[in-house]
């Protein structure tokens, strides 16, 4: 729906308070609404003070046509409101995000009742409490009734005619005393039902009468010198009272009260509900929402406390809130409180709704899907402040065997892998004799500068394997090609794991658990052994080629193709010189043989 189509509708609108709708191409409803003024409301939506929330944008969008509906009074528009939001549960209204089902305690509508756990409210008469969102907390108060209070668990029908029959018997829950048994008589209904009653006030929180019944039932047992029967009841009531402290009292007023507080992100908002009766917390509830268009809190938090008091079954005439709301409800006193006890209630269901909110916030980071790999390298990034995750990493090492056949390795890592297909192994040119520091500062130079006239893209992150000498080689290379500010260079020094950042002398230290340490430590190694193997293929190439080429006439071109053929000198002096002849020509072959040391045959037992 455009600005264009509302200017035709606009003028025609009333000023009277009541419920507006929009509806989409298919004439389904999509959005209700609520107006003081519904002429002034609707046209909120468009012309140039419209609102730019992308929610209500995009609502507009699949929005074809406007229908309203005019009531007497603000407070009919809520009421209409809520009926219609119930009823239709538009596309782009708050949705309550409950799909759960909750635990409640059932006192079943029977002769000698039961007490029971359920999951379905049937409308039977019976009495049900809840809902419970913790199993848990059901079934403790479930013990602490079943020890306070022996109670039937079978479903006989214990109405008079078959009690009076003998039809029943006692079950093993009457001689282990968790039982009466009223199914043969054992116990009056009168009797059975005062229990009831008790369990009824546990269940409603007025733990005062029951403290009140199980002293009045001890004092009667020691008036009547049945100590036995008094000592039981005063173990129950220290068991009571125990459970009673376990219990959240948060004040001594004898006051009943619902306690509302609310916590908003972008996307979603979060009601904290405490039920207090008689200054007890015997409930506490966070209902998530869903937020679809420009709601505010105070919005927000009127839609939910109808829904959660109607949820709960409140009655209670006074609620405590951080602001001052609209409510179907009527007779509602509304209480936000500046300072005292109430505050301390409102300041309790904040902290509550706010400890929700950053539990839901943790969630959603956590299922937030990341690879091993995204994870342990969003972490090197944050241990080396890095400004982007390093997915392109390279790691110098230097070898050497006292100056002789110098080399060095470069290995690559991307996305936290080996990339193989990228290393790089160095002879070092420029250098004479054992300098690692100077060796460091060739090859980094070499490498980078090729990288700049090939168009190749450099690494986020280079790691030099040694410490504030090798780093400070490799930078004076950096340099020189002018590319330090486009990548991060540290050293890792071997015998502390230490890291160091170019021109700084203090030294990095990374927890030694650290993922991203492990993976430094795993290129720092991959480096070294890289540069091993190639220094010892590199000297060992140059030992056999020297043997062979100290033969006159040999060059080192011979030499390789008879390496290549033959694997080493070892084979080739066994060999015959048709097979060097095949390899090199007669020529070479002959020169190559007249070196040869030939091999000494066993002489012969000339008496065997």
């Amino acid at each position: 729906m455009t600005d264009e189509d509302f200017k035709e509708i606009s003028g025609s609108l009333p000023k009277e308070p009541g419920v507006y709708r929009f509806l989409n191409h298919e004439g389904k409803v999509i959005y209700v609404g609520k107006a003081k003024s519904l002429r002034s409301r609707l046209s909120s939506y468009f012309g140039e003070k419209k609102q730019q929330y992308f929610k209500t944008i995009t609502m507009l969008k699949n929005a074809h046509h406007i229908e309203y509906t005019i009531v007497e009074s603000e407070q009919d528009a809520l009421l209409l409101e809520n009926t219609l939001i119930k009823q239709i549960q538009p596309r782009y209204n708050v949705l309550l995000k409950d799909d759960k089902s909750y635990s409640f305690i059932c006192i079943k509508n029977e002769r000698f009742p039961r007490v029971f756990l359920t999951r379905r409210v049937i409308r039977d008469g019976s009495t049900y409490f809840g809902p419970y969102t913790s199993k848990a907390r059901v079934k403790e108060i479930l013990e602490i009734v079943k020890k306070l209070f022996p109670l039937r668990t079978c479903v006989l029908n214990l109405s008079p005619q078959p009690i009076a029959a003998g039809k029943y018997k006692v079950c093993l829950e009457y001689h282990i005393k968790n039982c009466l048994g009223p199914c043969e008589g054992l116990e009056s209904e009168e009797s059975y039902n005062m229990r009831i009653e008790q369990i009824r006030n546990i269940l409603k929180g007025h733990f005062r009468e029951v403290i009140a019944h199980l002293k009045s039932q001890m004092e009667k047992f020691a008036t009547e010198m049945e100590f036995e029967k008094a000592q039981q009841i005063k173990e129950k009531l220290t068991l009571f009272e125990d459970y009673q402290a376990r219990s959240t009292v948060v004040s001594q007023f004898e006051r009943d009260l619902d306690v509302f507080s609310i916590a908003t992100d972008e996307t979603h908002a979060y009601v904290n509900y405490l039920k207090v009766v008689q200054g007890a917390i015997i409930n506490s509830y966070t209902q998530e929402l869903q937020k679809n268009l420009d709601e505010d809190e105070e919005q927000l938090l009127s839609f939910t406390i109808d829904r959660l008091r109607e949820k709960f079954n409140s009655i209670t005439e006074e609620i405590v809130i951080p602001m001052k709301v609209t409510l179907v409800e009527q007779g509602i006193t509304q209480t936000v409180p500046q300072r005292g006890e109430k505050k301390e209630l409102l300041d309790l269901s904040l902290k509550n709704v706010r400890y929700f909110l950053l539990q839901k916030q943790k969630e959603k980071m956590n299922n937030t899907k990341q690879t091993p790999s995204e994870r342990i390298l969003g972490k090197l990034q944050q241990d080396l402040r890095m400004k982007e995750v390093p997915m392109h990493i390279e790691c110098f090492d230097n070898s050497n065997f006292q100056g002789t056949s110098p080399v060095a390795s470069c290995v690559v890592f991307k996305n936290a892998r080996p990339a193989k297909r990228d290393y790089r192994h160095f002879h070092v040119k420029t250098v004479e004799g054992p300098d690692d520091f100077a060796s460091m500062r060739e090859i980094v130079e070499r490498r980078y500068k090729r990288m700049l006239e090939e168009n190749q893209a450099l690494p986020n992150l280079v790691v030099i394997d040694g410490g504030k000498g090798q780093l400070s080689a490799a930078m004076e290379a950096i340099s020189l090609l002018g590319i330090r500010d486009k990548m991060t260079v540290i050293g890792i020094a071997k015998k502390l794991e230490e890291i160091y950042f170019p021109g700084d002398s203090i030294p990095l230290y990374i927890d030694k658990k650290s993922e991203s340490l492990r993976l430094i430590q795993q290129i720092r190694n991959e480096a070294h052994r890289f540069a091993i193997t190639f220094h010892r293929n590199t000297r060992s190439k140059n030992f056999t080629n020297s043997e062979l080429t100290a033969i006159k006439g040999i060059g080192e071109k011979t030499a390789e193709k008879l390496l290549k053929y033959f694997g080493s000198v070892k084979k080739l002096k066994v060999a015959s010189e048709e097979e060097i002849i095949k390899v090199v020509g007669q020529a070479a072959a002959k020169k190559i043989v007249f070196e040869k040391v030939p091999i000494e045959k066993p002489e012969m037992d000339l008496d065997s």
